[in-house]
């Protein structure tokens, strides 16, 4: 009876696991992205990650091993700009839904308006990339930024980059083509093999 019971335990066991993708790869905060143009100058991981990882836990088509947030400045001033990637990291089923959910999560923000998108775009032999316009008022000053995410089947993060210059543009003029490529660069530089 005792071995029986071991038995379907085991077999529960196995049937939990089955369906999820083996655990490859890791999202990582390197010190510079996007070839050394941007430095990290926050990794808020401990904070703003830990709230991520709560939030996914639970889910039944994920198993979040851990989650990372970075803040990076351009050349190492803010003012040039920044590049927020907000990911995280274990084994995921239902990739297209949690790409989608990052999305419209950014979307619902308090004081952020949807201006564009989300539009998806696709390249043979790399992760779906989804992106949207976004814009927030912040002392009186309306800002217009891009938000692009991918979610594979053991990485998926949020990237949202702001210039000045782009700051200040008409959503309508934000070239979501030209992000969904700068996020796929981004995650050629954060995903790295478990080591």
């Amino acid at each position: 009876m005792i071995v029986s019971i071991v038995v379907v335990l085991a077999l529960i066991g196995l049937l939990a696991e089955s369906g999820f993708p083996a655990a490859k790869f890791e999202l990582t905060l390197p010190k510079t992205l996007l070839d050394g143009r941007y430095e990290l100058a926050q990794d808020l991981s401990d904070s703003q990650g830990r709230r991520i990882k709560d939030e996914a836990d639970g889910a039944w088509d994920a198993k979040v091993t851990d989650a990372v947030v970075g803040q990076y400045t351009l050349g190492g001033d803010q003012t040039k700009g920044v590049l927020v990637i907000s990911g995280m990291y274990g084994r995921f089923q239902n990739t297209n839904e949690a790409r989608d959910n990052m999305l419209k999560g950014a979307a619902e923000a308090d004081g952020v308006t949807l201006a564009g998108g989300p539009k998806t775009f696709t390249q043979d032999g790399l992760p779906t990339v989804s992106c949207e316009v976004l814009t927030q008022k912040k002392l009186g000053r309306t800002m217009t930024y891009p938000v692009c995410a991918w979610t594979d089947d053991n990485t998926g993060a949020m990237v949202a980059p702001m210039t000045e210059k782009t700051a200040t543009q008409d959503p309508s003029d934000v070239q979501l083509s030209f992000y969904a490529r700068l996020t796929l660069q981004v995650r050629s530089e954060t995903v790295k093999p478990i080591q």
